[in-house]
């Protein structure tokens, strides 16, 4: 049996809007947190709320949030019990859990060896025929030798994706649609991989066309014990990286849900996973689903299972890793209503969702029943291109699905950042597509439906060039000049103009 070990401060390796959910988490869990930071976070939020901020020396994430051995000593030097990794940078790497735990420190997450096999895509694939579970034509090694890979490739069939096999998030992935592509594709996808995290090795893939991504959450003790929290629809994406999520998805029957929960126990049974993970699948036209990958961590879009199933997921990876059991079982878990996220970053929907910098001038988030809002910016923060371009998430939950949409626009419409382009004109236009209406979308839905200069002005960029017009107006030196712009029609476009402005 593991012994209880009751935690009193918890380092957080990570930045950003995730830092600062797990801050939260751990203070109502009445511990004390530990921030680290790169200089350019010196102000961040996640650095401002913590109870202790240490600095990491360095320009680069590898010289500051991808560099353990600076993290571990930080843990050392102020005394913490735990490290909780968040997701990204160091969350999937077994190096990193290996050397915090021969430092007598916890690692909140799987084990090293659990790491090693779910963490590299290329065994969790080999995990995945010995639990039965289908999985994607492709290679179960990593390949480097660029005659090899085009052997294999053709024997695949075009169209092929090259994956990173040591990480996620759409990072060190290549569609290729020809063999001519072939070579550049895999010296880039590896570079990129490599750049990270930390681990330049690649796979191949087939390429299914129009299928859906959903993936299933999973949560599992030291005792055995595996369960499932159901699906989240992640089928709208750019650059194999998701935009908006919903929980539970439009497609999956009842039927259909119990056979991937089960496959996600399965192979995490398998393995003996401890602590919260999400297993990934691919679900074709014809209600076959395919294994894609395990990611043995806290996932981005976690807060609408949350939502949904009303559990809170890393405070239970806190108490699973003080040695706590599970202390509900699989019937005791059912949804209730519907969540969907749209995540809020730092890009040009525009100009092809190329990230965008700068300053914040201004940030208003959105409010109201059933809305939450994980952020970690605030005014005057920078936007630097050196991190993911991530801001916020939003997320609204409602009794169904079509009340869920409703209210997700109206926030969408309330949320304002200045300063930077971001995705939520986007999510707004995609919000109010037939096809995100009908649930009929699959991971192609933007490469199908969204154009660049699809989406129109916002109301609030109509309003300020209203108002700057009129205080152009205004500031003409013309005889009586005070008399004209508030009276009759000025006064009639001034009060049209500028009162959806003062209320924003």
């Amino acid at each position: 049996m593991t012994p209880i070990r009751r935690f009193q401060k918890i380092l957080i390796a990570n930045r950003g809007e995730i830092a600062l959910r797990i801050q939260r988490a751990v203070r109502e869990l009445k511990m004390q947190s530990v921030a680290v930071f790169a200089p350019s976070d010196r102000l961040a939020q996640f650095v401002l709320h913590a109870d202790e901020a240490y600095l990491l020396d360095g320009t680069t994430p590898t010289e500051t949030y991808l560099d353990s051995r600076k993290i571990i000593e930080i843990a050392l030097t102020c005394g913490v019990d735990a490290i909780h990794p968040g997701y990204g940078f160091l969350s999937e790497n077994a190096e990193f859990a290996e050397a915090v735990i021969a430092a007598g420190i916890t690692f909140i997450g799987p084990s090293p060896d659990v790491l090693r096999k779910l963490g590299s895509k290329t065994s969790a694939r080999e995990l995945a025929q010995a639990a039965n579970l289908a999985i994607v034509p492709g290679t179960i090694k990593p390949v480097s030798n660029p005659a090899i890979a085009a052997t294999t490739a053709a024997q695949i069939g075009f169209p092929i994706l090259i994956k990173a096999a040591g990480g996620g998030g759409g990072k060190g992935m290549r569609i290729v649609s020809t063999p001519e592509e072939l070579q550049n594709s895999l010296e880039r996808a590896s570079s990129e991989a490599l750049k990270s995290f930390v681990d330049g090795r690649v796979y191949l893939e087939k390429y299914l066309v129009d299928p859906r991504h959903i993936e299933i959450q999973i949560l599992a003790d030291n005792y055995g014990t595996v369960l499932h929290f159901g699906e989240r629809e992640c089928s709208i994406q750019r650059r194999h990286q998701k935009v908006i999520e919903e929980c539970p998805s439009s497609v999956l029957t009842p039927k259909l849900r119990q056979a991937m929960g089960g496959a996600a126990v399965r192979i995490a049974s398998l393995c003996s996973y401890t602590g919260a993970g999400t297993v990934e699948f691919l679900l074709d036209a014809d209600g076959e689903f395919y294994f894609l990958e395990v990611n043995t961590r806290i996932q981005v879009e976690h807060p609408i299972t949350e939502m949904v199933y009303g559990f809170d997921l890393v405070k239970a990876q806190i108490r699973i890793a003080e040695g706590e059991k599970l202390s509900i079982a699989q019937k005791d878990i059912y949804p209730q209503g519907h969540a969907i996220e749209c995540r809020i970053c730092a890009e040009d929907p525009d100009n092809g969702f190329l990230p965008s910098t700068g300053h914040i001038t201004a940030y208003q988030p959105a409010e109201g029943p059933g809305i939450r809002n994980d952020s970690g910016i605030s005014v005057e923060m920078e936007v630097t291109p050196l991190y993911d371009p991530l801001l916020a998430k939003l997320i609204a939950w409602d009794k169904d699905r079509d009340a869920c949409t409703s209210k997700m626009v109206r926030a969408l419409e309330d949320y304002h950042i200045a300063g930077v382009k971001t995705t939520i004109p986007f999510c707004l236009w995609a919000l109010q597509q037939p096809q995100f209406a009908s649930g009929t979308y699959d991971v192609n839905f933007i490469a199908k439906f969204f154009r660049e200069s699809t989406i129109e002005p916002s109301v609030d960029e109509l309003s300020a060039a209203g108002i700057a017009a009129d205080v152009l107006e205004l500031e003409q030196p013309t005889t009586g000049i005070i008399g004209r712009a508030f009276t009759g029609a000025n006064a009639s476009k001034w009060k049209q103009r500028s009162g959806g402005w003062k209320n924003r």
